[in-house]
């Protein structure tokens, strides 16, 4: 496999700062480090990302990510490692990647039960999360980004 092109990102010189600045502010959303990472990883399975799976999977572990919890996050349903918390963020995640699977892509019930865990900044910085990712994720799916092989 061999990439379209360079990621677009990188080839308009404004853009790459902004979207690393738009994940600096979820950083700031309180939402624990880890948390992110997997809402990252999950959004990023679901769309086949290999650059994001790869990338997301190594960023996890760094931030202190266990190999079974890694490896059951496409499972998180039925794996006994995730916390309350983080099978709502999971869920949020799915649903606001999925956004054409239903007629009501979020429906209350999976955003009540991440505002049951999350402040307002806190779902702020998980709803920032999941676009951005998913902003890569279409950016390194249609350019065909091979993994592991990504410079940013």
């Amino acid at each position: 496999m061999q990439a379209r092109m360079q990621n677009p990102a990188m080839v308009l010189p404004d853009a790459m700062p902004a979207i690393l600045n738009v994940l600096k502010a979820v950083e700031k959303g309180g939402v624990p480090k880890t948390t992110l990472e997997l809402v990252h990883l999950r959004a990023s399975q679901i769309n086949g990302c290999s650059v994001c799976v790869d990338a997301g999977a190594r960023s996890a572990r760094k931030a202190g990510e266990s190999d079974e919890r890694l490896f059951a996050v496409a499972a998180w349903r039925e794996a006994p490692y995730f916390t309350d918390a983080e099978r709502a963020a999971l869920a949020l995640a799915e649903s606001a990647t999925r956004l054409a699977d239903r007629t009501d892509p979020v429906p209350d019930e999976i955003w009540d039960e991440a505002a049951r865990h999350y402040d307002e900044k806190g779902l702020a910085a998980l709803t920032l999360m999941i676009a951005v990712t998913n902003l890569f994720n279409r950016l390194n799916a249609t350019t065909r980004q091979i993994a592991a092989s990504a410079s940013w």
